[in-house]
């Protein structure tokens, strides 16, 4: 059982790695730093979450502004993911850099890091989890640098839906085949299959809020549906690469050839932008993530209802 429970004070050390830690990554594909976040660094994201759930921040496709007398509860389990909350929220953007994020993903990534996504999950009891996957299936990045930063806002357990990854899944540098998931424990994203690994190999990644885990874009992971009788398994997950790379993240623009495609809506949190004469554009538009209850794009997805 999960006890931690991190310091309220504003004052915090915040822990760093070295080689060991960096070696561990490379060879699992994934790091779990403990410790990274202060309590009151916690509470700033979670009270920032209620803001954003509730519409306060601003327009975000497919949240509904909280009426008057809703409780915060009553927005919250709304909703299983937010995309992009960093377009809207100067609290969320700012996490973008925190130090440890930057200290680790220098040492893994390189001198120079872009951060082109951030999802806000909130994943109430009762919401699903998402099959197994690579997260280089949906963001590609030209050099296979990219990384995702997973900031636990509550303490992450097998009940309540925590990551789950297949350690070293990484190394063949392969992107499996992709199809539609019909399981209702996952919501609508496509599911890996084809992997010469089982469900056996898989570790949970059980944390205490205010750890932080990192995990490279080929590591094959998924997580559960939160099973739990009551709360949530609240985390921001944002992704980065090396700002060295063009990301081909989006079609060509008229007349741009694929090769040099570049999606520009980043964020840079370390080094120098090579690219910086092409400029920042203003692409995402933060978003609900659908579910099955009647948000996947294929209806053959959604869970059947009593009529």
């Amino acid at each position: 059982m999960l006890t931690y429970e991190p310091t309220l004070e504003t004052a915090h050390t915040y822990p760093t790695i070295g080689e060991t830690e960096v070696e561990f990554f490379q060879e699992n594909g994934y790091l779990i730093v403990h410790n990274a976040l202060s309590g009151a660094e916690v509470e700033e994201l979670r009270r920032d979450a209620v803001h954003i759930c509730r519409g306060d921040a601003g327009d975000i496709r497919g949240v509904t502004r909280a009426l008057p007398g809703e409780t915060d509860d009553d927005v919250m389990q709304r909703y299983l993911c937010i995309h992009f909350p960093h377009k809207l929220s100067d609290i969320m953007c700012k996490y973008l850099a925190h130090p440890v994020i930057v200290d680790v993903l220098t040492h893994v990534i390189g001198p120079d890091v872009k951060c082109m996504q951030s999802m806000l999950f909130i994943k109430a009891a009762g919401k699903p989890g998402q099959a197994w996957h690579q997260d280089e299936d949906f963001i590609p990045t030209r050099d296979r640098s990219l990384t995702g930063a997973w900031i636990a806002m509550d303490h992450a357990t097998v009940e309540n839906g925590c990551l789950w990854v297949i350690p070293g899944s990484h190394k063949a540098g392969i992107l499996w085949e992709m199809d539609d998931t019909y399981d209702a424990r996952f919501d609508c994203t496509k599911e890996s299959k084809g992997f010469p690994y089982r469900d056996e190999d898989a570790v949970p990644v059980e944390i205490a809020a205010g750890s932080i885990v990192f995990f490279n874009g080929y590591l094959l992971h998924r997580s559960l549906p939160n099973v739990a009788a009551t709360g949530y398994r609240r985390s921001l997950v944002n992704h980065y690469m090396s700002a060295s790379s063009l990301l081909p993240w989006h079609p060509p623009q008229q007349g741009e050839g694929m090769a040099v495609t570049d999606y520009r809506d980043i964020v840079m949190i370390a080094g120098n932008d090579p690219y910086a004469y092409k400029g920042i554009t203003d692409l995402a538009v933060p978003h609900v993530r659908p579910t099955r209850n009647g948000g996947c794009a294929n209806p053959a997805l959604n869970l059947k209802t009593a009529e």
